[in-house]
C-alpha cells in the first residue's frame, strides 16, 4: 500500500463515510461469488470488488468456521478455507457410459496441508476463468468424499468437489500462505523406494533431450522431453516431461527443476514420470532451490555423476551399463529368461542396402511386410486386407528399428524407398555418409530360436550422438575406480 498522505496533513474527513452498523442474523446474506461481488452496490465504492472483507455478512478471514485443509472431513457442515492453488489442470472432456460432459481439476495449499478440488459441467464454466494458479482464495460450500487415489496424489483422505451453490472469493492478503508442500526425497535414496511410489524431487536440470513425439497404445501423439537431474547426492535420473510440459520447458541454463508428484519407476534401473496430476516447477522460489543452484554453481556441475537410469535415453556420461561388442559374447548376454541391454560407443562401417527397405502395411500400428498382388494392389496378411498402396519400413543389418533406422541414415524409410527407386546414385550417397560414423548405440540382446536354430540376436533400440567431454569423464572416472 502506497501513503499518499498521512491523516494528520488531510485535516478532516475524506469523502462521506458512514458509521459501520452489523447486520442482523434475520437479514439476508450478502453476496458471496465473484460474479455476485462484481455486481453488488455494497462493493460499487469499494478500492477492489474483490477484497474479501466484503465477501460475506461477516468477513471470510474472520469468521469463526474458518479452518485449516487438514481439518476438513464430509461431516462438518459450514466451513471457509483460506488456500492458494498451487496447480490448475486444463479443462478435459469425458465420456462414458453415464453420458458425456467436460471437468477441471485444481490443487490447494495452506500452512496445514493439501487437497485436490474438481469442477464439473457448469462449474467449469463458472470457475475455470476464476481460478488461477499462484492466487490466493476463500473457498467454502463444497462437497467433500473420499479421495480417489488412482487421480489423486495428494496425501489428503478427502477431496473436494465444487457444485451450484459453492464460493470462491479471491483473497487479497495471502502472502502467508505457502505456495507449495514438497517432501523432497534426495535422487539417492530412490534406490531404495518402491517401483510405482509417488515422491517429490528437486535437482539441477544436467541435460535435456529434445522434444520426441510418440503414439500412445489408444493411438494418441503425445510430446514427450526426457530430462536427468542431480542433486547434492551426486546421483543423476531420467524424468519425463509430457505434453505443453514438455513442449514449454527450457533447459539450456540448467535451471532448478522440482517435481511434485512424479511416479517413480524401475525400468532399467530407477526413472521418473511426470502424471497428469503432478506439479513441475522451474527455480522454484524455495530454500531448498536456493541451496541447490548455489552447490551446483560452486562446483556441483564438475562433479562425476552416476545415474540412476541406466537404460534411458540421455547424456553419455550417465552410468549406463556400458558393454564391448565383444562382451555379448564373453558374458552370454541375453540367455537368461528376459533380454539383457547394454550401451555401446561403436563406429558404423558398412550397412547392407540391398535389403534394407520392405514394403510395409500402411494400416497404423501394422508393419507387416505385403505381398504385391500385381495389380495394383498390396495385400497383408495379419490385417487380411488388400490396399492400393504401401508404406516403406527400414530394416538394417544391426537390426535397429525404423525410427532408430532413420536417426542413423539421417533419412526417413519414405525419403529412401523415393529415392531408390528415382535416384540411385543419392541412394547410395546416404549410405556411403552414414559409414565410418561413431555413435552411441543402445541395445537389447535375446537368445533367439527359428527352425531349431538358436542365436543372439542384437536389436539397437536407440542411437544417440557421442557427446566427448561427458563420455571422456565416464571414462576417466572408470579408470580411478580401477585404482582403488
Amino acid at each position: 500500500m502506497e501513503i499518499l498522505q498521512s491523516a494528520e496533513k488531510t485535516g478532516g474527513l475524506i469523502g462521506n463515510p458512514t458509521t459501520y452498523k452489523e447486520r442482523s442474523k434475520s437479514s439476508p446474506e450478502e453476496p458471496t461469488s465473484a460474479a455476485q461481488l462484481g455486481n453488488s452496490s455494497d462493493n460499487s465504492s469499494s478500492p477492489s470488488k474483490f477484497s474479501p472483507t466484503k465477501a460475506s455478512s461477516s468477513s471470510p478471514g474472520a469468521s469463526s468456521n474458518m479452518i485449516p485443509i487438514a481439518q476438513l472431513n464430509p461431516y462438518q457442515s459450514k466451513w471457509t478455507i483460506r488456500a492458494r492453488v498451487m496447480n490448475k489442470s486444463s479443462i478435459r472432456n469425458w465420456n462414458n457410459s453415464r453420458g458425456e460432459g467436460k471437468l477441471f481439476s485444481f490443487e490447494i495449499v495452506d500452512e496445514s496441508g493439501e487437497m485436490k478440488i474438481t469442477a464439473f459441467n457448469k462449474e467449469v464454466d463458472k470457475f475455470f476463468s476464476l481460478v488461477e494458479q499462484g492466487k490466493v482464495y476463500y473457498i467454502s460450500k463444497a462437497t467433500l468424499k473420499v479421495a480417489n487415489k488412482q487421480y489423486n496424489t495428494l496425501k489428503h483422505d478427502y477431496e473436494m468437489t465444487l457444485h451450484a451453490h459453492s464460493s470462491i472469493v479471491p483473497c487479497a492478503d495471502g502472502q502467508d500462505i505457502p505456495a507449495v508442500q514438497c517432501d523432497f526425497v534426495p535422487i539417492a535414496e530412490l534406490e531404495n523406494r518402491d517401483k510405482d511410489a509417488i515422491i517429490d524431487v528437486i535437482g539441477v536440470c544436467k541435460t535435456a533431450e529434445d522434444v520426441s513425439r510418440i503414439t500412445t497404445k489408444s493411438s494418441r501423439e503425445v510430446s514427450k522431453r526426457t530430462l536427468h537431474l542431480i542433486d547434492t547426492t551426486g546421483k543423476m535420473v531420467a524424468a519425463t516431461l509430457w505434453g505443453e510440459e514438455a513442449e514449454k520447458f527450457e533447459g539450456s541454463e540448467q535451471p532448478v527443476v522440482a517435481i511434485k508428484g512424479a511416479r517413480l519407476s524401475d525400468f532399467g534401473g530407477r526413472s521418473l514420470s511426470a502424471l497428469f496430476s503432478s506439479t513441475v516447477m522451474v527455480n522454484p522460489d524455495i530454500p531448498e532451490a536456493f541451496r541447490l543452484r548455489a552447490w551446483y554453481d560452486q562446483g556441483g556441475y564438475a562433479l562425476a555423476s552416476q545415474s540412476l537410469s541406466e537404460t534411458k535415453s540421455g547424456g553419455s556420461g550417465m552410468r549406463m551399463n556400458w558393454k564391448t561388442l565383444s562382451d555379448v559374447k564373453n558374458e552370454n548376454m541375453g540367455h537368461g529368461e528376459k533380454a539383457d541391454y547394454f550401451s555401446c560407443v561403436a563406429t558404423l562401417l558398412y550397412s547392407r542396402k540391398d535389403t534394407c527397405l520392405y514394403q510395409a502395411c500402411p494400416s497404423v500400428d501394422c508393419n507387416k511386410k505385403v505381398l504385391d498382388q500385381h495389380n495394383g494392389w498390396f495385400r497383408c496378411e495379419k490385417c487380411n486386407r488388400e490396399f492400393p498402396n504401401f508404406k516403406y519400413r527400414l530394416l538394417l543389418s544391426v537390426s535397429p528399428r525404423n525410427e532408430t533406422a532413420e536417426a542413423l541414415l539421417g533419412h526417413s524409410a519414405e525419403t529412401l524407398g523415393q529415392l531408390r527407386d528415382t535416384d540411385e546414385a543419392a541412394f547410395d550417397a546416404v549410405f556411403q555418409k552414414a559409414n565410418f560414423t561413431t555413435h552411441i548405440f543402445k541395445n537389447r540382446v535375446k537368445l533367439e530360436t527359428y527352425n531349431d536354430e538358436s542365436r543372439v540376436k542384437v536389436t539397437v533400440m536407440e542411437v544417440q550422438p557421442v557427446n566427448h567431454r561427458e563420455y571422456s569423464r565416464m571414462l576417466l572416472s572408470n579408470i580411478h575406480n580401477l585404482t582403488q
